[in-house]
């Protein structure tokens, strides 16, 4: 998923997704992208109040309209993914700032075996970028099913990677059991 973001000198370089699955369905999920920016356009924005609450909004709304594109299901249903938070910081360096998107999504799980399903656009990865989904204690993975590279770590982690120029089909599913 790559973010639009308006400023023509700002290029992104990095980006990590960690999505927390609790047991009464909700899944949180935390994003966040590194980008080069030569100008220090985003530290500049820290000192003008009215300018990065207009970037912020601008961020929201792009985030919402790429999760609203998608299509997510939990066991067959469909669910919405929202922005619950936007954030620009930065890693030291004025032309490293990361923007940290906090979204959550809820669906019904059921003793057994359940399926999140993720369609999007396919696309080409523009930049390395790796994914961990977290299951809680007593849930197990049982099958992946992503165009990107995978290992499932002591049955109920997923570590998702994709390096820049690998292309991605626009569909992901996750199959657990909770026990």
């Amino acid at each position: 998923m790559t973010i639009i973001v308006e400023t023509v000198d700002l290029k992104p370089i990095h980006a990590q997704g960690f999505f927390i699955v609790s047991r009464n369905g909700l899944i949180t999920q935390i994003v966040r992208f590194d980008y080069y920016d030569p100008k220090a356009y985003y530290k500049q924005l820290y000192h003008k109040p009215q300018e990065y609450e207009r970037e912020i909004e601008k961020l929201y709304s792009n985030m919402q309209q790429a999760l609203d594109e998608e299509r997510v299901y939990i066991n067959g249903e469909r669910v919405y993914p929202k922005v619950q938070l936007v954030n620009i910081e930065h890693n030291g360096f004025e032309d490293n700032p990361y923007i940290t998107f906090i979204i959550n999504f809820k669906g019904k799980f059921r003793k057994g075996i359940n399926v999140y399903e993720n369609y999007y656009e396919d696309t080409v990865a523009e930049y390395d970028y790796e994914v961990y989904w977290v299951f809680p204690q007593r849930f197990e993975i049982v099958e992946v099913v992503s165009s990107s590279d995978y290992d499932v770590v002591d049955g109920r982690i997923v570590y998702l990677w994709s390096r820049r120029g690998d292309r991605i089909k626009g569909y992901e599913r996750i199959v657990f059991k909770i026990k």
